[in-house]
């Protein structure tokens, strides 16, 4: 039955752009001990195992990772922008679907595993 609720959720949202994305409230803003490339490359790692590889891209002085869904091709579920500090980075997290409670959470567990300074 919770399948079945998430896949309506999902087929009622439609399709979303970065820009769509990007212009939704962060789901999180964090700061981190690590740089911006040492943050992408844990949450890399953390979220290999439940999604296809991000799209990495440069942004300003920083990265910006765009989480491909996990079920649909092609369009993005989740942004990471990660803006170096001066003692490590800032990382605003925007999800497609914010507001649906019973959403994937492996983006926010590996953004989140990934704000301490240690590896």
């Amino acid at each position: 039955m919770k399948l079945a609720v998430v896949i309506l959720a999902l087929a009622m949202t439609g399709c979303a752009t970065v820009a769509d994305i990007e212009h939704t409230p962060a789901t999180m803003s964090v700061m981190s001990g690590k740089n911006p490339q040492e943050y992408a490359d844990c949450f890399l790692h953390k979220i290999a195992d439940s999604r296809k590889p991000p799209q990495i891209e440069p942004r300003h002085e920083g990265l910006r990772i765009i989480v491909p869904q996990k079920f649909i091709q092609g369009d993005p579920a989740a942004i990471l922008d990660i803006e170096p500090r001066s003692s490590g980075s800032s990382i605003k997290v925007y999800e497609r679907i914010s507001n649906v409670p019973m959403r994937p959470k492996d983006v926010q567990r590996a953004a989140t595993a990934c704000i301490s300074g240690e590896a």
